[in-house]
């Protein structure tokens, strides 16, 4: 399930999943790159690749803000929230960026034991 600013503290580990038929999640570089993409402003597909990481599902990040209601979709009636995550696995491992709330969902508590045990 999604998880908004309401759901969420700083610090909180949680895991990325787009809720679209394509599950990568995009990582934006900018909070208001995520709210102009959203809100269908963008001039080219690649300067969408140019400001963004794409993630794989299940990339574990950590919260580091959330903006309550910042994000209006053009496509669905709908309010998100902006949230800013440091990504903690793969590729773009310790990288900081911007994603929806609706591609940020909250990892059980025993998630982090068993992540750090891999380690």
């Amino acid at each position: 399930m999604a998880a908004g600013c309401a759901d969420l503290t700083n610090g909180q580990s949680v895991s990325l999943k787009s809720a679209e038929i394509d599950p990568d999640v995009f990582v934006w570089d900018a909070k208001a790159r995520v709210i102009q993409y959203s809100s269908g402003v963008w001039n080219t597909t690649s300067e969408v690749m140019s400001h963004t990481m794409l993630s794989k599902p299940g990339t574990r990040a950590v919260v580091v803000a959330c903006e309550k209601e910042s994000v209006k979709s053009r496509y669905v009636n709908s309010v998100l929230d902006a949230i800013g995550i440091r990504l903690v696995t793969g590729p773009n491992r310790g990288r900081y960026g911007w994603v929806t709330s609706e591609d940020v969902h909250v990892t059980p508590r025993n998630a982090d034991a068993v992540l750090l045990k891999k380690s």
